[in-house]
């Protein structure tokens, strides 16, 4: 743990909220300021998430359809010690005293600025206990696996080289698996902005990382096209 309450890897935030833009925006500004964000837009999804990666810490918004963040703290504290923040419009008493119950750790109503966030959830980690020997973040994709903390792809021992625009690709998949990533976006986070052929671009980029995930890229399983939305990294 640094000075700053965040610890020595980078950490692993689950972030959940059905807002699509609340959810959008909060997740580039936590990632900017160093936490590698994952995003889930329900309860059901960010079970799913859970069930396949370690996080340092989760968000949750209190007011979703199906199962609340009330609902999903409580699931959440039964099999995992890690700090949880709830979100929501409602401030009174008796709903933070819900969450408390429930298990989280902070509270903060909507609205609210995204600095206080940051400073609620620096706080919150630095009096974390240290997880110490946590085991690396992963993504399994058959008998491939990802290594987000390094960003690095491997296949049992052997790494499988990635290029700089590979590389960007999957930490961009990544960060949101089980939910397409528009091309458009794919196309800024590349820089390449302004470029007519950018998407084509992105296009063939998405191919040729396809060889290297899947044992039969012209029916992938694992980097799967989303039609009419973009692409989507589909884990085990």
């Amino acid at each position: 743990m640094n000075d700053d309450g965040v610890p020595g890897h980078q950490a692993h935030v689950l972030l959940v909220d059905d807002d699509e833009r609340i959810r959008g925006l909060l997740q580039k500004f936590l990632m900017r300021n160093g936490y590698l964000t994952t995003a889930a837009r329900d309860a059901d999804h960010a079970r799913r998430l859970l069930a396949g990666l370690d996080f340092d810490m989760a968000i949750l918004d209190v007011m979703m359809p199906g199962d609340n963040g009330f609902v999903l703290c409580a699931e959440i504290r039964e099999s995992r010690n890690m700090p949880i923040l709830m979100l929501t419009a409602k401030g009174e008493t008796s709903d933070r005293i819900t969450g408390l119950e429930a298990g989280a750790d902070d509270y903060l109503p909507k609205p609210f600025e995204p600095k206080e966030l940051l400073l609620r959830l620096k706080a919150i980690l630095r009096r974390a206990p240290s997880g110490g020997g946590a085991m690396p973040k992963t993504l399994h994709l058959g008998l491939i696996r990802y290594d987000l903390d390094r960003g690095e792809l491997w296949r049992g021992s052997e790494q499988i080289r990635l290029t700089a625009t590979e590389t960007v690709l999957m930490r961009t998949l990544a960060a949101t698996p089980h939910e397409a990533v528009t091309r458009g976006d794919l196309v800024e986070k590349l820089g390449r902005d302004g470029e007519a052929s950018g998407e084509r671009a992105v296009d063939v980029q998405i191919t040729r990382l396809r060889r290297k995930l899947e044992l039969d890229p012209k029916q992938p399983r694992y980097l799967q096209t989303v039609r009419g939305e973009g692409y989507m990294l589909a884990p085990d």
